[in-house]
């Protein structure tokens, strides 16, 4: 029986990555599917994957129906009270409350599992994180990952204030005390994005440099490092493998 993982997508990308990957859908299947040939999985066999569209559309999957939920990164603040955002955590609050159903958090993703697991999310005193960074492990974070450190494109200015009680903490850097949050059989969350590719968070630094939201050297160290190397696919092979353990 293949993998079933429901991928509610929180926004839209910029527009030259929407079409080139038909949305966030579009995107993280092409990485679910990498990092099943990374496991040794048949991607069309092996996996199951639907898309909901959550912002403009107010279905959600039946849990019976899935073994997994996806929440992307968004443009949107994590924080607030709008109608979609509260059922997005209504919703998540029912996936944590039941022990089946397992979740990965991306980004905004990350931030909705802090929130409804009562933790404060919100803008950060230290300013935009964006481009590859480098995300320090603890302890829990080396033993999963397979290394001492990870190398994330980030895209954020939102945090996670601190780790809920009973979850682990998988990493830190120093500008988010909060890189990523563990809990067995549950979920896992990062604040970077594993699904960007230098193309993407080009184009989104430029659309923001132009609407002045970065400044120019600012954005232009960001596109000096946007090529550069980083642990996007073993990241989400990692992912695969926590959505499989028995």
């Amino acid at each position: 029986m293949p993998l079933r993982i429901a991928i509610l997508t929180c926004d839209t990308p910029v527009p030259e990555a929407n079409r080139r990957y038909n949305g966030y859908g579009g995107l993280f299947r092409s990485l679910l599917q990498s990092s099943a040939k990374v496991n040794g999985l048949d991607p069309e066999a092996d996996l199951e994957i639907t898309v909901f569209d959550i912002v403009d559309g107010d279905q959600y999957p039946e849990l019976e129906s899935v073994d997994a939920v996806l929440l992307t990164g968004s443009k949107f603040n994590s924080y607030d009270d709008t109608p979609w955002i509260l059922r997005l955590l209504e919703f998540t609050q029912k996936v944590l409350a039941q022990d089946r159903v397992r979740i990965l958090g991306i980004c905004f993703g990350h931030q909705i599992v802090g929130r409804a697991l009562g933790s404060k999310v919100g803008r950060s005193d230290r300013g935009w994180e964006i481009s590859v960074c480098d995300m320090n492990l603890t302890d829990k974070g080396k033993e999963l990952f397979g290394r001492d450190k990870l190398r994330i494109q980030q895209m954020h200015q939102d945090i996670v204030y601190s780790t809920p009680p009973n979850v682990t903490l998988l990493g830190s850097s120093p500008r988010c005390e909060v890189q990523g949050m563990y809990a067995p059989h549950r979920f896992i969350t990062v604040q970077g994005h594993p699904e960007f590719t230098e193309d993407i968070v080009n184009e989104i630094v430029k659309v923001r440099t132009q609407a002045g939201v970065f400044k120019d050297d600012f954005a232009q160290d960001a596109l000096d490092r946007a090529g550069n190397e980083h642990d996007g696919l073993a990241i989400a092979a990692v992912f695969l493998r926590f959505l499989l353990e028995e």
